[in-house]
């Protein structure tokens, strides 16, 4: 029998709050037993003042943390559900569609759909500068390696170079024909990746703000870009002509494309030779490496799909939560990280079999996660940014 027990421990948790609490809480063990035969063997359910529930298939003990711990020894399944640390809610007055965290872990940038681009304390959330240049939307951005650079993509099509010490534009990269959708640094950043609308991937040389040539064209929009260094075992094909000496570091690199045909391409990113094009269920929305030959990628309908470049015709595994698109995907430590549009993000490790899953955003869309050390950023539509602590597990 389950048995739910609002904390009367603390005065200061008022009954107002203990009733919300609890009726949350018992919304989210009725999903689980209901829907989740494995977890119909809780014992019990514990509120504490912090408005964190310790489930636990032992007897029970009260725990001041900021996460949920729900595991079922007969079947081997364990999860954690972590709340934000800290959220911040003056960067943005709108959607926040992408966010980054510095190589150093001080600054965070992100951009919105009120038309601002911001750099911010990624301690405490404080505003440090706008940068404005884009005429529309700013779809993308992200720091360089050496975090004084930030690198941002529009709906103007154009992609831009920022100092974030003054905030000044100082390359502006022309060429694309449609909004940029994303983009992605080679190496230490001599170049740059950009994926369009327009249907191109096109490789950038940011010393000379000139384009050095364009990747792909493959005639559908490209929503997700990622690079990645290659295993040895891959055959990248070689260059039909030699590189251009402003290369820098793409040698050994694969390039992947996510593209809303529903394909998922992967290239040589100096050879420009196809490695392997597959196939997915609905159009692929992001990507990223593992590994020198693992991959994911996520697509409109919830699919997330962990390819080996070696063997790609079928999926090592297909993980599918729900069928809200999968917005964005990050490799973290032995896993990755992963957000939905249903508001869902979630840690995954160890082959699946321990999840951790990032609360807070409820039914919003998370659209962008970033990490720095032990601590997690996420933005949503609901116009907040919300850092996570992991020592906090």
């Amino acid at each position: 029998m389950l048995e739910l027990k609002p904390s009367s421990v603390d005065s200061k948790f008022s009954t107002t709050m203990q009733a919300y609490v609890f009726l949350r809480c018992f919304c989210t063990a009725w999903v689980l037993t209901s829907f989740f035969p494995s977890y119909s063997d809780l014992d019990t359910v514990l509120i504490t003042s912090n408005m964190i529930a310790n489930f636990c298939c032992e007897p029970a003990r009260w725990v001041q943390t900021k996460s949920i711990h729900i595991s079922c020894p007969k079947e081997s399944a364990s999860s954690k559900f972590l709340a934000p640390y800290t959220t911040f809610s003056r960067i943005h007055t709108k959607s926040i569609t992408c966010l980054d965290i510095s190589s150093g872990g001080g600054l965070g940038v992100s951009s919105s759909t009120d038309g601002t681009m911001k750099i911010w304390q990624a301690s405490n959330g404080e505003l440090r500068r706008v940068l404005e240049g884009h005429v529309f939307d700013v779809n993308c951005c992200r720091f360089f390696p050496s975090g004084l650079v930030v690198l941002s993509g529009g709906m103007d099509a154009q992609l831009k170079i920022w100092s974030a010490e003054d905030a000044s534009c100082v390359v502006t990269f022309k060429g694309h024909k449609g909004g940029i959708l994303d983009t992605a640094i080679v190496d230490r950043g001599r170049n740059v990746v950009s994926g369009s609308r327009d249907g191109t991937a096109r490789l950038w040389d940011c010393g000379r703000s000139a384009c050095l040539g364009v990747l792909a064209d493959c005639g559908s929009s490209i929503n997700g870009v990622a690079v990645g260094a290659a295993d040895n075992s891959i055959n990248l094909g070689a260059p039909e002509q030699m590189p251009s000496e402003r290369e820098v570091g793409t040698e050994a690199k694969m390039l992947l494309l996510a593209r809303e045909d529903k394909k998922l391409q992967c290239l040589g990113l100096q050879s420009r030779q196809p490695v392997f094009l597959f196939i997915g269920s609905d159009a692929f929305n992001c990507c990223t490496f593992l590994s020198g030959f693992l991959l994911l990628a996520g697509t409109q309908d919830g699919n997330i799909y962990q390819l080996d470049v070696r063997s790609p015709g079928a999926p090592v595994q297909v993980i599918h939560r729900s069928g809200a698109p999968v917005l964005s995907l990050l490799s973290f430590r032995d896993g990755f990280i992963a957000s939905q549009g249903d508001g869902s993000c979630f840690i995954v490790q160890q082959d699946l079999d321990y999840v951790t899953e990032l609360t807070g955003a409820d039914c919003d869309p998370v659209y962008k996660v970033a990490t720095w050390e032990k601590q997690i950023y996420t933005c949503c539509r609901d116009g907040l940014v919300r850092r996570y602590q992991l020592s906090d597990l």
